[in-house]
């Protein structure tokens, strides 16, 4: 019986420089997907992801397309070396783009119009509020809550049983660390643009529905499961609307992962990093989930599958 395998799509926060460079000077497809990147946007996106800076990288303008590429461009080269069908597609925040787009549902071009402009609205709300975000490790529900209420803050991610992103205004960031702290919990800031998946987005969200409108979805060709539900999404409509209430909304990536455990036998994540890997771990650890992100680790992840 052959092997159920789910793809798993990396979010805003795991771009590094080079990404991608080594698929590019291996597979023709790759190279091709890279052209056609650059075409669509008027500008040398392939550059920026091989050549740029982190800083260069970690706009929402610059990153969001760049990883979205990247992602497509690792499973391209996957599906260069092991053709097969997905059971199931999933991204965490930015990700959902490129599950969205190799689940069948929008082509390339397209969908890289799409997060390109999502990622410049995004970008101007960064710079018209000053916001951050803050990952809480093992720290109580109650506890989190609590913080919550009394500093104003949203929670923008439900990682895993023991992370839960919490995001808003800097300076609330900056006091629920500290009480945190004086708590004895542990908590991390991330090096991120602005407060995502918060109310700071709203201007961003209103600013892209009529973005979103422009485009016809198609029924996704497998099981796609999406952030702001936390559910599998079959109806076009429903996309969209769900895409759109991801910007200010809370992404529910533990409910996406186990959607896809249950109807899968492995997973692979794509695009750079190894985030998503790590988070599975945390959520079962036992659950086979490998990463590719360079040609070096998709020869490693083609090595273990053909042991399974």
């Amino acid at each position: 019986m052959s092997l159920r395998i789910a793809l798993l799509f990396s979010g805003q926060g795991a771009q590094q420089p080079g990404m991608g460079k080594d698929f590019f000077e291996l597979y023709a497809d790759v190279r091709n997907l890279f052209r056609e990147a650059d075409l669509t946007l008027g500008r040398k996106l392939s550059e920026l992801c091989f050549h740029g800076s982190i800083e260069d990288l970690t706009a929402s303008a610059n990153c969001q397309p760049a990883i979205f590429c990247v992602s497509v461009a690792a499973c391209l080269a996957l599906h260069k070396e092991r053709p097969f069908k997905p059971v199931a597609c999933a991204g965490l925040s930015l990700g959902e783009y490129a599950a969205l787009h190799c689940a069948g549902s929008l082509g390339f071009a397209e969908t890289l119009k799409l997060v390109a402009r999502r990622g410049e609205l995004m970008d101007r709300a960064c710079r018209e509020h000053d916001g951050g975000m803050a990952a809480l490790l093992s720290v109580p529900q109650e506890i989190i809550a609590e913080l919550c209420a009394k500093h104003k803050l949203e929670i923008a991610n439900y990682n895993s049983p023991d992370q839960t992103i919490i995001s808003g205004a800097s300076v609330a960031i900056n006091a629920v660390l500290n009480d945190l702290h004086e708590l004895g919990q542990k908590a991390v800031r991330l090096q991120v643009a602005g407060a995502f998946h918060s109310s700071l987005m709203h201007g961003a969200q209103e600013l892209f529905a009529p973005e979103l409108a422009k485009y016809t979805f198609n029924p996704p060709q497998c099981l796609f499961a999406q952030n702001y539900s936390g559910s599998f999404t079959s109806c076009p409509d429903e996309i969209s609307d769900n895409l759109l209430r991801q910007v200010s909304g809370s992404v529910r990536w533990e409910d996406c992962f186990r959607l896809l455990m249950a109807n899968s036998d492995l997973c692979i994540e794509l695009g750079p990093g190894t985030v998503l890997s790590g988070l599975a771990k945390r959520i079962q650890r036992d659950f086979p989930v490998f990463s590719i992100n360079s040609v070096d680790s998709l020869q490693q992840t083609l090595a273990a599958l053909r042991e399974i």
